[in-house]
């Protein structure tokens, strides 16, 4: 069976980087690649957040992690605090990392609603060395050690996007990748076959490919105009459909956590970087005209704006077939969830982990894209759910926006999600699932859904000693807290330089 010899990648920005960084790293020499790109068509990256999967994709390119942090002006990030989600005046913290530990063969979150039942009174972030850290500006990495309570750690960065995106090509050139400057001009298609065999650029610069790989961002230029790859609207659970970003001074202290507070039609983030904050409001614009989202972001940034605000619009949704004939869709063409858990990076690399554990021969066997399609549908429609959960489980606003949230239908998965916590506490996720139970735990419980029982395996613990185990925890994380670093002094430390 033929190989695939040639690799055209229609796009830059992050996915197209990612996409021609992890390809180049994986494939070498046998499979070159090239990547069409304008100067004169936008990205969309505002400053991202990401989650910790994204130390997958460093790990698989090589990524020297004081480099990265030093050219992309990156900051550490413990998790995302949610800000007036629950009820006006709310907040919780979501941690990246775990609750507590193992105690034996229990899971730990029954321990903990166990020992509630029993009387006990501590919250759940009590058990997370993340939020605690978070909430006094401290930052520390995970231990590898199973008896050092850093082992509970997770963390993630938030980085300028147009930065990351450039270091990025940096390290695929440097790999063999060659980068063409240009915008599309012609699709051409094997007539048998359907299969794209070439793009040819406006300068009439012919790339000839045996697999192609679509980083157009919303446009979809491949597999959705040319491929006809159908989308699948998910904007009456996820209604927001526009957002406004601007950057600004950047506080005192850099807080190694995202920021998402909730406004009238939608909601605002605060990413903190080395040189500038980066703050958007998405909205829904059924429910508020542009002007006034611009007008509600500037009213609320930490200093002065560095840039005039930009907009965007998008769809939230995506393609069931992100693979069609010898076209894969990564990133934005691929579809669109909004970033309120900072899923965007996440997903490029989840399509190009796929791409690389199912590489086809030149034939693109259906088979491997069926399979494809079906690991990353189920990737977005489990994501889908965890959105959909913040938005439904309020209380409290009466915006017109948060009304409608508050009463719409939900997907049938997160109704039985929802209700099976409530019952007996335990969390019904598929072993693929990105976001596991911290991540559940943190939601359900820090936007009022309580359960009502714990598991009846929990019954095995003897109330006392149980609850000895959990004040013991809780005080181990209170009183190693204090003694970790300044998050700050932590990224000065790695790209040495001082602290201010």
């Amino acid at each position: 069976m033929a190989r695939i010899e040639r690799l055209v990648i229609l796009g830059g920005g992050t996915a197209g980087w990612m996409t021609a960084t992890a390809l180049s790293k994986t494939l070498g020499p046998t499979v070159a690649i090239d990547l069409l790109e304008s100067d004169a068509i936008g990205t969309v990256g505002v400053g991202e957040a990401t989650i910790p999967t994204i130390h997958w994709f460093n790990d698989l390119i090589g990524l020297d992690e004081a480099e990265f942090v030093r050219a992309t002006k990156a900051s550490f990030k413990l998790g995302i605090e949610f800000v007036d989600w629950a009820r006006p005046g709310h907040r919780y913290f979501h941690p990246f990392g775990r609750y507590g530990v193992d105690f034996g063969h229990v899971p730990f979150h029954q321990c903990w609603l166990k020992g509630a039942s029993d009387g006990g009174t501590a919250p759940l972030s009590a058990f997370s060395l993340a939020t605690q850290l978070a909430a006094a500006n401290r930052f520390a990495k995970p231990s590898s050690d199973p008896g050092s309570i850093l082992s509970t750690l997770g963390y993630a960065y938030h980085f300028d996007a147009s930065l990351y995106a450039a270091h990025l090509r940096g390290l695929a050139e440097a790999s063999g990748v060659v980068r063409h400057e240009g915008q599309l001009g012609l699709v051409e298609r094997d007539p048998a076959t359907g299969f794209v065999t070439a793009l040819t650029t406006d300068r009439g610069k012919r790339l000839a490919g045996d697999l192609f790989i679509d980083c157009s961002g919303f446009r979809s230029v491949l597999i959705g105009d040319e491929l006809g790859a159908k989308f699948e609207d998910w904007s009456h659970w996820l209604p927001c459909d526009r957002a406004v970003a601007v950057p600004c001074v950047r506080a005192a202290e850099t807080t190694p956590f995202t920021r998402s507070t909730v406004r009238s039609a939608g909601w605002q983030w605060r990413i903190p970087l080395q040189h500038r904050t980066g703050n958007g409001y998405v909205y829904s614009s059924s429910f508020i005209s542009d002007d006034e989202a611009v007008a509600t972001l500037l009213a609320n940034l930490d200093g002065e704006a560095l840039a005039e605000p930009r907009q965007l619009r998008f769809k939230a949704g995506f393609r069931r077939e992100t693979w069609v004939k010898n076209v894969v869709a990564i990133g934005l063409s691929s579809g669109f969830l909004e970033p309120l858990e900072s899923t965007s990076i996440h997903l490029i690399q989840s399509g190009i982990a796929k791409l690389i554990a199912l590489f086809p021969n030149s034939d693109c066997d259906p088979a491997l894209a069926r399979q494809f399609n079906d690991l990353f549908g189920r990737d977005m429609d489990d994501i889908k759910d965890f959105l959909i959960l913040h938005y439904h489980a309020t209380k409290g606003h009466t915006a017109p926006l948060w009304e409608y949230t508050r009463t719409m239908t939900l997907p049938d998965s997160l109704i039985e999600k929802e209700a099976q916590y409530r019952r007996s506490g335990r969390l019904m996720l598929s072993s693929d699932a990105l976001f596991r139970e911290a991540s559940w735990l943190a939601v359900l419980n820090g936007q009022g859904i309580v359960a009502a029982d714990h598991s009846p395996i929990a019954d095995t613990l003897d109330a006392a000693a149980n609850r000895h185990q959990l004040d013991q925890l809780a005080a181990i994380i209170a009183r190693a807290a204090p003694t970790l670093p300044k998050h700050d002094a932590v990224i000065a430390a790695l790209i040495g330089r001082a602290v201010a």
